[in-house]
């Protein structure tokens, strides 16, 4: 079995079929599918070992997700939206075997870098010396940020997740660190 691969940036021809990750009950605020929650929980759990507050998920940044997510899959390769495609939001990726893996390994995919982090100033925060190394994890824990929407696409060989962030991390200057265990 292939493992699954995550992007690293920070500020894939098939058919595509969308994995539901974006439905949300009608206030919007949460989840109304396993896929889309256990996403959701997997952050927040993260985000409470970090002393980072919960995220709320965002119907409007699944949806903007579930789009970019799409053209990955046609395109069978994984690249970050541009800044502006993703009108200033962070952005998370991973791609792995189509139906090989859970939402729960998806997350716990970007939040495995924390191995690397070490708390410190923007971008000096991990131990390798190349804050990309844990990107996407300080984007998972990211104190500042207070919403995220993820969806996933799939094409004849893989899926494509894709997470976006409200407001964005990773912000050069701003000081990341762990605070006490909630």
């Amino acid at each position: 079995m292939r493992r699954g691969r995550i992007q690293t940036i920070f500020a894939a021809g098939a058919i595509a079929l969308a994995i539901a990750a974006t439905a949300t009950s009608a206030g919007g605020r949460a989840p109304t599918n396993r896929f889309a929650t256990e996403l959701l929980e997997v952050h927040n759990s993260e985000r409470s070992q970090f002393g980072a507050p919960e995220l709320q998920w965002s119907q409007k940044l699944a949806r903007e997700a579930q789009q970019w997510a799409h053209v990955l899959a046609r395109e069978g390769r994984m690249r970050h939206a541009s800044n502006d495609e993703r009108s200033g939001a962070g952005e998370n990726l991973w791609m792995g075997q189509a139906g090989a893996y859970s939402a729960r390994y998806m997350v716990e995919a970007f939040a495995a870098e924390k191995r690397h982090f070490k708390p410190g100033t923007f971008p000096h925060i991990s131990r390798t010396g190349n804050w990309r190394d844990v990107g996407h994890y300080t984007q998972v824990v990211w104190h500042g940020t207070r919403e995220v929407g993820c969806a996933v696409a799939r094409n004849q060989s893989d899926d494509f997740l894709v997470c976006r962030y409200w407001p964005a991390g990773n912000t050069y200057g701003a000081e990341v660190k762990r605070l006490a265990r909630r």
